[in-house]
């Protein structure tokens, strides 16, 4: 058995044959949690979720990417995506009425990007500067819905880690309660995994590692305990599917994938992802 712990089935890439994948993945004992970015796609994550009986889950949450009107492409490892979003002010009342909807495990996808707001061109140096606050602003709130609700953190960070660093380490200076959760899709330094690690946080990764050296460090020395195996689909497929639509049926290639960096065996990758997947989430 396997858990993505990261898959949007709940997106647009899907709206033909979303059920057929989620079936796909099921047939082949591959569990996973459909991740929301904002109203919608977080309701469609829960419908995604009460379809199936068991094996599917749903986290809600609207992602940093959705709090300003932004538009760019971008080049992944020489995989083309193309982003627009519009700006949705954030309703806790909404999402905390959704978090409390039956196989809800988590509270994401949340975090900082501020990648996506230097690729939009049409930024300035003041809206920029107004936007990475908001995000702050908007994190906390979030943070603080999780801590309320008891429920794990989906945590999205791109060229804003030291921030979210210092986010999570002021956290519970102030009183608040830890928070349990996974740093998604983790691209940072090896120094920026041991804080994350230290603070009690797992790390996620996907077919990004299969063609990309960059992170063979992190999920060589981290603590296989606190590794968690995502797919992030539609996106980062692994090798050697790269440039067609990602599934939660290739989390096996990442699972190979961390083995072989590892030198441990795929069946122990399984076992000890999945047990980290089910104590967070409590699937």
């Amino acid at each position: 058995m396997l858990i993505d712990t990261h898959a949007h089935i709940n997106f647009n890439a899907y709206k033909d044959d979303g059920d057929k994948v989620v079936r796909r993945a099921l047939a082949q004992d591959i569990w996973l949690i459909n991740v929301g970015s904002e109203k919608d796609t977080s309701r469609r994550a829960i419908e995604y979720a009460q379809q199936f009986e068991r094996g599917v889950f749903a986290a809600v949450g609207l992602h940093p990417g959705h709090l300003a009107d932004v538009e760019y492409e971008e080049e992944i490892k020489g995989e083309q995506m193309k982003f627009s979003s519009s700006a949705e002010i954030f309703d806790e009342r909404y999402y905390s009425n959704l978090a409390q909807e039956a196989k809800v495990v988590a509270i994401g996808e949340i975090g900082l990007d501020y990648y996506r707001l230097t690729a939009d061109k049409r930024g300035t140096d003041a809206r920029i500067d107004a936007d990475k606050n908001l995000q702050k602003e908007v994190l906390l709130e979030q943070l603080g819905l999780a801590e309320n609700l008891n429920k794990p953190v989906l945590l999205h960070c791109r060229e804003a880690h030291e921030d979210l660093l210092k986010i999570l380490r002021t956290w519970t200076l102030v009183g608040n309660k830890p928070l349990r959760g996974v740093i998604h899709s983790f691209s940072g330094r090896w120094s920026q995994a041991e804080q994350y690690l230290a603070m009690g946080f797992h790390l996620g990764f996907n077919g990004l590692i299969t063609f990309a050296r960059d992170y063979d460090r992190v999920v060589r020395e981290m603590p296989l305990g606190k590794l968690l195996l995502e797919t992030d689909c539609p996106y980062l497929t692994p090798e050697p599917f790269r440039g067609k639509r990602n599934e939660p049926s290739y989390i096996r290639y990442v699972a190979a994938k961390v083995a072989e960096l590892r030198g441990t065996s795929v069946e122990e990758v399984t076992e000890v992802t999945t047990r980290n997947a089910r104590e967070l989430f409590r699937i």
